[in-house]
């Protein structure tokens, strides 16, 4: 249940958060938003895959 829950999850990020990733963003260079919107789908992907 609680991996069907991160699943639903990451498909949502994955709509509407940013890849930063594609953007080659550097980590070091990254506003603190940047910084938590991929400390969150870290997250949930590690969630998601159980």
């Amino acid at each position: 249940m609680k991996t069907n829950f991160f699943k639903l999850i990451a498909k949502a990020n994955k709509a509407i958060l940013p890849s930063y990733s594609k953007k080659q963003l550097d980590l070091s260079k990254a506003s603190k938003l940047q910084l938590a919107i991929i400390v969150w789908r870290v997250y949930v992907t590690k969630n998601a895959l159980g």
